[in-house]
């Protein structure tokens, strides 16, 4: 017997040994076998959808953060610019504060200067025509020392009244 050309009996055999074996397999572990395929394509099937939605969910989320990096990025712009913009309204301020302190200072000076200049000449004033009384005084003492001299100084006097 060689295995080349095999006897008809042996081929008989190997094909009814065939056939039982398809017959039992198909009718005991065919269709558990077939159903745990199903079962595991289902569940492969399953698995690549979840994937797909959590790759979904991770993009949505990666364009939620990008929208909110966006958003925190243009309220980081807009602090900046509303306190750079506050920064020179308190410096404008202070510059127009301070102009209005000088110039209320200067205003005050001024006036302080002025009621000086005025006391002081008042006092002048005072003192001049102090001295000229007393200057006068000592003049007409003089003058008037010799009674002749002082008839003809009234006599002048009276001169002039008229002439006024």
């Amino acid at each position: 017997m060689s295995l080349l050309h095999p006897d008809f009996g042996l081929i008989f055999w190997t094909l009814v040994v065939f056939l039982i074996t398809l017959f039992i397999l198909r009718k005991y572990a065919w269709k558990p076998i077939l159903n745990m395929l199903d079962q595991r394509e289902k569940m492969i099937a399953d698995s690549i959808a979840a994937a797909e939605k959590v790759k979904a969910e991770m993009s949505q989320m990666k364009l939620e953060h990008e929208q909110i990096l966006a958003e925190a990025k243009a309220e980081r712009s807009r602090i900046l610019r509303e306190a750079k913009e506050m920064k020179e309204q308190i410096i404008e301020q202070a510059r127009e504060q301070a102009k209005e302190e000088a110039r209320k200072i200067m205003e005050e000076t001024r006036e302080a200067i002025e009621r000086q200049k005025m006391a002081a000449i008042t006092d002048i004033k005072n003192q001049i025509g102090l001295m000229a009384v007393e200057l006068s005084e000592r003049i007409l003492r003089r003058a008037l020392s010799d009674p002749e001299k002082q008839e003809a100084y009234i006599k002048q006097l009276v001169e002039e009244v008229k002439l006024n």
